[in-house]
């Protein structure tokens, strides 16, 4: 098995979140800056990568995944704000 990536995109500082996870986090994001890598993506334009998290097996990366995706906002913005203070792209370091 291989590794997976826990990922978190927006459209702006503070927008609209979406969390997913991936094995090709590099595809990923370019699908979602190309308007395919979902639908919930495309209608809300998120396509800057402001979060990103490796772990060595992809069953780990799709636990925290759903752990996230259940997490109350606040919690999510503390997250991203550890790593990301002011929310920029990190699209171009991967």
């Amino acid at each position: 098995m291989t590794g997976g990536w826990l990922y978190i995109m927006t459209n702006r500082p503070n927008g609209t979140l979406y969390v997913g996870v991936t094995a090709d986090l590099v595809r990923r994001v370019a699908q979602h800056q190309a308007g395919t890598g979902s639908e919930f993506t495309a209608k809300y334009g998120l396509t800057r990568l402001i979060y990103a998290e490796y772990h060595s097996e992809i069953v780990r990366a799709i636990q925290r995944e759903k752990t996230v995706k259940h997490w109350r906002r606040a919690w999510k913005v503390r997250l991203i704000r550890s790593v990301n203070w002011d929310w920029e792209d990190l699209a171009g370091t991967i």
